[in-house]
């Protein structure tokens, strides 16, 4: 069964903002950056598109 995410719909706070852009600068992948956060891939997605920022797809 897929992880569940408690927090559905929340608003995105500066320290999580902070740290999206850091993990996306190292070049983690998505799903590590998804699980750091603890918010859904999709969510991630959406934000980081936001911010123009470009998430590492490993291979």
């Amino acid at each position: 069964m897929a992880e569940r995410f408690e927090r559905h719909k929340q608003p995105w706070t500066y320290e999580e903002i902070q740290k999206l852009h850091t993990c996306a600068k190292k070049g983690m992948s998505l799903k590590a950056i998804a699980q750091a956060l603890t918010r859904s891939e999709e969510s991630v997605k959406i934000r980081a598109k936001l911010d123009k920022l470009t998430i590492a797809k490993l291979r």
